[in-house]
Parts: C-alpha cells; structure tokens; sequence
C-alpha cells in the first residue's frame, strides 16, 4: 500500500516553493527593472490602451540581455534589456515590440501568468510524488519517467497558453489599429534568431509552439475577421 505521509509532504514542498517563487521573482524585477519610457513606444502601449478602455499601460524593462517578454504574476508587463536593444538597433520595429507587449497583456488578462507559477510548484510536487510511486514499480527509472511525464505536460500546458496569448494579441492589435502584420513578421525574426543559436527541442517539450503553427493560427483568425 503506498503512503499516504510522503506524497503530503511532496504537496507541502509544492505549496512552499510557489510562494518562494513568487516572492523571489517579485523581488528580481523590483531590484533589476525600470520604467519603459522610449516615446514610440509609450505611444505604441497608449493606442492599445485606449482600445482597452485604460488610462495607460506601464511596461517596464527588465535589464537582462536575452531576448524576451515577460508578465510577472502581479501583473506587471515587462521587456527585457536585450530585447529593447533590438528595437534601438533598428532590428526590430515599435510595432512589433508592441506585438510583444500585447502577447504579455494576454498571460495577465488571462490569467496564465499567476497559473503558470502555481502550475510550476504543483509539478514539482507531482513530479516528487509520482517518482516515489513509480521507483517502488519500476525501480531505478522510475524518477527518470516521473520527470519526462511532468515535462511533457508542462510543456503540453505552456503551448496551449502560447496560442490563447498569440488570439489576445492579435485581437488587441487589431483593435488598436495596428494589426497582425508585426506579430507575423516578429515571429519570422525571432525564429531566424532562434535557428542561429542552434538546434531545438522536439515539438512536444518545448514550451512555445512552433514558429509556422503560431503564423498558421494567426493568419486563419486574420481570415474568419476579414470575412
């Protein structure tokens, strides 16, 4: 009969890292961001707030080199140093960072960002727990198998967020007047980007669709508004 005391403890340890994660993340961006106050930009963030109905829409920039966006599960929406430098450099257009800014507001309005943290602590406690279930089975792999399975739904979760943030944009971006056009061509650069930098994970471990399946989702929305 398996025990009930160490699976309890595996949800516990869960429970105790999300708020750990939470608070250690809160305190990374306090500490290594600023406000965004590029004027095209600002600009760029003040048609999408208007097609939102608010006041404004405050970005900050995260000041790490990688290219990214990022939705803090607070709320806050962030781009990162390395990122904003693209845009300086002219490699990347104010519309299609703003294209980014859109995809972030997605994870918050639709609540993936705070999900997504809580999501993280529970697979680690699944993972924990279902490596001790399955090590009294199948010893020796058991904890290898525990981690592949809770990757691939990780991955399988993430992915599905990906597209409902990718809808969100494209939705805000259309509203605003600025279009899908930008989240197209953004997505081309940054998979060039990505295809550079070496090889990728199977489709069914990363954590953001293909570059192709995103563009194909987003031109039959472009389609079924045009009609």
């Amino acid at each position: 009969m398996i025990r009930v005391l160490p699976i309890l403890l595996a949800v516990l340890y869960g429970f105790a890292m999300y708020r750990f994660s939470v608070w250690r993340t809160s305190k990374e961006l306090d500490t290594q961001s600023t406000i965004l106050a590029d004027p095209a930009l600002k600009e760029m963030s003040a048609q999408m707030a208007r097609a939102l109905d608010l006041p404004r829409i405050k970005v900050h920039i995260y000041e790490i080199e990688p290219v990214n966006g990022l939705a803090a599960p607070d709320g806050r929406i962030f781009i990162t140093r390395g990122f904003y430098n693209k845009f300086r450099a002219g490699e990347v257009t104010a519309e299609e960072l703003a294209s980014v800014i859109a995809h972030e507001l997605g994870h918050v309005a639709l609540g993936h960002s705070r999900r997504r943290m809580i999501d993280f602590s529970g697979q680690n406690a699944m993972r924990a727990a279902m490596g001790m279930v399955l090590s009294r089975f199948i010893p020796g792999i058991g904890i290898w198998l525990a981690n592949m399975l809770t990757t691939m739904l990780a991955a399988k979760l993430s992915r599905s967020d990906e597209y409902e943030a990718d809808a969100y944009a494209a939705a805000l971006l259309t509203k605003a007047g600025i279009g899908i056009a930008p989240q197209i061509s953004l997505f081309r650069k940054l998979d060039a980007l990505t295809k550079s930098a070496g090889g990728r994970a199977p489709a069914w471990l990363m954590s953001h669709p293909k570059t192709e399946e995103r563009i194909k989702a987003l031109s039959t929305l472009q389609s079924k508004w045009t009609r």
